[in-house]
Order: C-alpha cells, then structure tokens, then sequence
C-alpha cells in the first residue's frame, strides 16, 4: 500500500461524516403505507421525494424497479422500456442534464443468444456412449453469434485450473496442444482447493480464478470447448445459480464491439456429474483438486470425447445504459461517477431459463419473475438518493457528477466494458467511479466492507468519513469469491480509473456478526439470482441510508477539491492509471 496519504487524509478529514437528516420529518419506510398492489411508474411519481437521503425514498425506489410491472429488467425486453423511462424521469425531476450528448441513454448493441435446451451433450468414454442432460447436468452454450455449432469428436484434456500466468509462474497449459479440443478445469484459483496460501493471493480470488477468464484462456489456447467444474464454494454460489443465470437468453457484445477471443461452445458440468466421469477414466475428483493446486502439475489428456450439435436463437438487438450528469461550477470537464447495474434475470416461463429457464416448473403457486429487489434495484436507488443530495447541494460541487445506471452486468459486465469502451466523459477526465451493488438492507453496522479492501486512495478518503460514524473498514468476510470481478467497477479498474466498490459490513448494531453473517448466508442461499428477490416493507433501512450517506460524502469530498487519487503502490491497475493520465488529452 502507498504511505503518501497524507493529503487526502487532511482534505477528507475536512468533510461532515453526515448528512442533517434529522431534519426529515417523515416516518420511515417501514411506517409508509405499503399498499398491496405492485407500485407503478405514475405512483411512484406521484411520490414526494425529499431533498435529503431518506429511507422512504430509498424504498420506493427499490419498490417501483422491482414490481412485478417491470418484469425482472431483462434487457431488450418491455422491463427494460419501462425502466429506463423510470430512470429518465427521475433524472429529469432532479433537474440533472443528459449524460450523453442531448441524450439520456447511450445504446449498447448486443447479440442475443438463446441454446436449445434439447441439446444433449454426448460423451464417448472408453469407447462407451454417454450423455449429459441440459441444465441437470451441464449448460453450454455459444458466444459466436452462430445458430447452429457443432461439436464433433473433440478429445476432453484436464487443465487443472485453465490458468496461464507466466508472472505466477504457471502454466496449466504447458507441454499440451488443446487446439480442436475440450478443456475441463476447476474454477476459481489454483490452490483454493487446497487451501494453499502461498498461490497467487491466498484467500483472495485473482481475476485468473474467474470463469470469464478461463473461457477467455480456452479461447486463446484455440481450444474448442471449455467446461468448468462447479462446485459450491469454488464459485461462491450453488448449481441452481448455474442453471438459471447459464440457461435461456444470454446477450453478449457485437465481436467487433469485443476485443476479447471466444469460444465456439463453453459452459459448466455439475460437480457430482465430473466425479461420475473422471471415476469411470481412473481419476479420482478429490485427488485431481489436490494435484491441481501444486506447481508442477501437468495437463493430463482424458480417454473421453465430446459432441453436440449445439442449436441457438441468434437476434441482434440493442440495450441502453442510462447517463445523466450535473454539471460542476469550477471544473466541470472534471468527473465523478455513481454507477449501478439495472438488469436483472427476467421473466422466466418454464423450466430452464430467461422466457423459459425457472428453476421451478412454471403453474399456479410458482413464482416466474426475477425481481432483483437487492441486485440490483437497491443499487440504482442508491445514486439516484446520492443524485438527489447532490443536487440540492449548497454550495454546488466544482467538479462534474455522473450518473451511470448500466444494462448486462449479469451478462458479464457488458454495458460497463462498452461505456469504458466509449465513454461519455474521456477515461483521462474521470476522477474516480463509485460503485453501488447489492445494498444491505439489515440494519446499521459497525462496520463497512470494501470489496477489494487495500486497492486504492478512495479508501483513504471512506476511512475519514466512516471513522466520524464510529464504524471500521475491513475487507470482503469471503476474500476467494472474486466478488471484486463480479461487478461493473472492475471494468473501470482495468482501465485504471480508480474505483471503489464498498457498503454495510456484517457488524450489526442489532445481533453482531452472527446476525449480520447470517444474514448475508440466507440472501445468498434463499434469494440472490431466485424469484425471491423481492422488496420487503420491513427491511431495516436505517443502515444502508448511513452508507449512502458515506459514499456521497467521498463524491462530495472529490468533487469539492482538485485531488486525483490513485491505486496504492503495487497494486494491479496503478500503472494502467499512471499511463491514462500521461496520454495526451484527446
């Protein structure tokens, strides 16, 4: 980490750790009339916002994107129309300008792919047929843009982790041609399995334990299948995840609009499916996770190959990222960010997918509808609360704000790459971006957790304002989840634009960590990526209102000074950053 702190520490020790909200004499949100109708765009306009950061405002936000009316936010679908209409007028409420040009949207292409969910994949092991099920025990799928790809006799190569870092020193693809093959390998890093933590980072995810990365990997080594082995902890989430995010729709960027390689066919195969598999070629799953996570370790070729005759919708439509901006009164070719994911997984309509991939069978009693009240309603009500604060900010801020709502975060963070592909604002005039994802709405905490805790100089900067809540800075509780990868900074951070993704840790006021951690286990297991992500009027919202308050305050410390904070010394993105601001200005 960089010890020359010392001047942001001075500057942000200068801002009030809070907002007056005293001052608000509305009843919480708890308290409002909740109604049992789903909330439509006119009632929510019809909404008396308040000027500050408040938990009714908060809530009917959350409340409104995520009714039944919009459908689960699925791009390119009337969730999406009505959405972006929602943001659009709120922007306007708020008297905040168009972010691109005379235009409150900027339009990201994409390419929508919809897999047969008949496809068999067919093995041949040892000579013996065998076939895996659709979304039972695999899902693959294609990113060519192809409506029909075939796999034909491709011999299966285990890669341990489908890692190549040679400033790690490893190769999971030394010694071996896949070209023309299917590689099979582990998720997350080598040695997690293992526990081994003197790989990569220890505990931490690198972006090599990502699947993106892996596919990518696959890609380059001209492979012509990639599948990963789920597992529960490797990935951080269950099958069933697997199966509703991997199945129906799935978008993807024009090639031309993507620099990264792609695979014909890529996907996952249940964890219990590959010990069948690996059992019946004389490998033991255990020991291959073992075995895998130790230098030295050599591709092993499988007495196995695969075929599928891989038959997909292929439409090209387009999606919108939503950018408003309020112009700075000193500097206003100067930028601060706000950003938060709007997407959600859809309306599902049968089992396997988006319009037609619920986990559950689709009848009476089931619901088919991906709300996504906490990923990621709550975040999109979160800049438009600190949007709100600053515009009624006295005096203005002197540097520019803007406010980026992005579409195909759960399409692997593709508005946010386009946007950084085509800004609004140059990379080179952007301070710093703030994300939001995934707000807790548990109730005040004594702590905060910074995703990618010891990344860059915001923390500096958060440090200062969360001390004046009396609460702490800690890292993620569950480091090897790489949620630093899972979300739209981090495309941003490559671009070495510093950025900061943080909210209410699991300290509760009310319960401590027991009741904050089991908290968290019981959205992760019971509603994230299910239909059961849903706003409920007795969430405590007293805690995520205080950290809103927090990350306005770091905007409104940025916005008021001329500081540039960087990534700390030795971190991963530093030298991408030290580049973008010595390039010639455009």
């Amino acid at each position: 980490m960089s010890q020359n702190r010392t001047s942001l520490l001075t500057a942000a020790s200068l801002v009030a750790a809070t907002l007056a909200l005293s001052a608000c004499k509305r009843p919480p949100a708890e308290q409002a009339p909740a109604g049992t109708d789903a909330p439509t765009p006119s009632a929510a306009a019809d909404h008396a916002f308040d000027g500050a950061i408040h938990p009714a405002d908060f809530a009917q936000h959350v409340k409104t994107l995520a009714s039944d009316e919009f459908e689960g936010r699925a791009p390119g679908s009337p969730g999406e129309e009505k959405t972006v209409q929602y943001l659009e007028a709120q922007f306007k409420r708020l008297g905040l300008k168009p972010g691109n040009g005379d235009s409150y949207f900027q339009t990201v292409p994409m390419v929508e792919t919809t897999a047969d969910e008949n496809t068999v994949l067919k093995l041949e092991v040892k000579g013996q047929p065998r076939e895996l099920k659709f979304g039972t025990d695999m899902v693959i799928g294609t990113r060519t843009g192809q409506p029909e790809v075939k796999l034909e006799a491709s011999d299966l190569v285990f890669v341990g982790y489908g890692v190549n870092a040679s400033e790690q020193q490893w190769n999971d693809y030394a010694g071996v041609d896949v070209k023309g093959k299917t590689v099979v390998m582990f998720v997350n890093d080598p040695g997690f399995h293992g526990q081994d933590a003197t790989l990569f980072e220890g505990r931490r995810m690198t972006y090599y334990g990502r699947w993106t990365y892996k596919f990518e990997e696959a890609a380059r080594q001209g492979a012509a299948a990639a599948l990963i082995i789920h597992d529960d902890a490797g990935a951080s989430y269950g099958w069933d995840v697997v199966r509703n995010s991997w199945s129906g729709a799935q978008f993807d960027l024009p090639a031309k609009d993507d620099p990264e390689p792609r695979l014909p066919v890529q996907g996952w195969i249940g964890q219990e499916v590959a010990r069948k598999l690996l059992a019946d070629l004389g490998q033991d799953l255990d020991a291959l996770y073992q075995a895998a996570g130790k230098r030295g370790f050599k591709p092993i070729p499988l007495q196995a190959k695969a075929s599928a005759e891989l038959k997909s919708r292929i439409s090209e439509k387009s999606s919108r990222n939503v950018v408003a901006r309020l112009d700075g009164a000193k500097r206003p070719d100067e930028t601060v960010v706000y950003m938060a994911h709007w997407d959600h997984l859809g309306h599902h309509t049968g089992e396997g997918g988006h319009e037609g991939h619920d986990a559950q069978p689709k009848g009476e009693g089931h619901d088919t509808i991906y709300n996504g009240a906490i990923d990621n309603a709550s975040g999109v009500a979160g800049i438009l609360e600190i949007a709100e604060a600053f515009s009624k900010q006295q005096p203005p801020p002197d540097r520019s704000l803007l406010f980026l709502a992005v579409t195909l975060e759960e399409s692997g963070l593709l508005g946010s790459k386009y946007y950084v592909a085509h800004p609004t604002v140059p990379l080179a005039k952007t301070v710093a971006v703030i994300n939001l994802d995934a707000m807790p709405i548990i109730g005040k905490a004594r702590d905060m957790t910074v995703v990618g805790f010891g990344s860059s100089e915001l923390e500096d900067l958060l440090k200062t304002v969360a001390d004046g809540q009396g609460r702490v800075l800690h890292a993620e509780a569950t480091p090897q989840d790489g949620f630093y990868f899972r979300s739209d900074h981090f495309n941003f951070a490559k671009a070495g634009v510093p950025a900061l993704y943080a909210k209410g840790g699991d300290d509760l006021l009310e319960g401590g960590t027991d009741a904050g951690r089991k908290a968290q286990v019981d959205y992760r297991d019971n509603r994230y990526h299910k239909p059961a992500d849903q706003f409920d009027p007795n969430w405590k919202l007293d805690g995520v209102v205080q950290d809103l308050d927090a990350l306005y305050q770091v905007g409104k410390t940025l916005a008021g000074n001329e500081q540039w904070p960087n990534w700390y010394e030795g971190n991963a993105f530093r030298a991408a950053h030290d580049k973008l601001k010595a390039a010639p200005a455009p």
